[in-house]
């Protein structure tokens, strides 16, 4: 299922690629689906740059792919996203940047640990949430200096 999913992203983001050219994306060369998806843009798609057609129309062609289920959980995420503040979200995507620019084993790392974390019970959580926000910023840079001499020793699973 997964290796499908990655041959219909590559070749909707090699079709994409295609049409976005330095013009961008002509409204009139989107699918039914896009246009209808895509609908709130209609009158302002020529003014918008080709990234933004390209990531738009894939984005449409995403969800035209979702069940109804999954359509209800991107609205949902993408709520809590809008009801973010603007200082919020300007962090999150800076911190994706920095693991965007991680090495593979260093976020498969991330991943892991962020597993572990998430099965943890309720109150286990808390506590280590609690316990980290009671460190001084010392002991916090401490604890980061020991967990990353302790990955720079550990044996790689590469």
């Amino acid at each position: 299922m997964k290796v499908k999913l990655l041959i219909v992203v590559a070749a909707l983001f090699t079709f994409g690629v295609a049409l976005a050219n330095d013009k961008g994306i002509d409204w009139n060369s989107l699918t039914a689906e896009q246009q209808q998806v895509l609908q709130p843009y209609a009158n302002s798609w020529d003014s918008l740059g080709p990234q933004r057609q390209l990531h738009l129309s894939t984005g449409a062609d995403r969800w035209a792919n979702m069940s109804r289920k999954q359509r209800q959980a991107a609205q949902r995420r993408f709520k809590k996203w809008r009801d973010l503040t603007d200082e919020r979200r300007d962090f999150i995507r800076e911190r994706y940047e920095i693991y965007r620019s991680l090495s593979p084993t260093e976020q498969r790392r991330i991943r892991d640990n962020f597993r572990r974390y998430r099965s943890l019970r309720h109150d286990q959580r808390q506590q280590l949430r609690d316990r980290y926000i009671r460190m001084t910023p010392e002991q916090r840079q401490r604890l980061r200096d020991r967990m990353k001499k302790r990955r720079s020793t550990a044996p790689t699973r590469d």
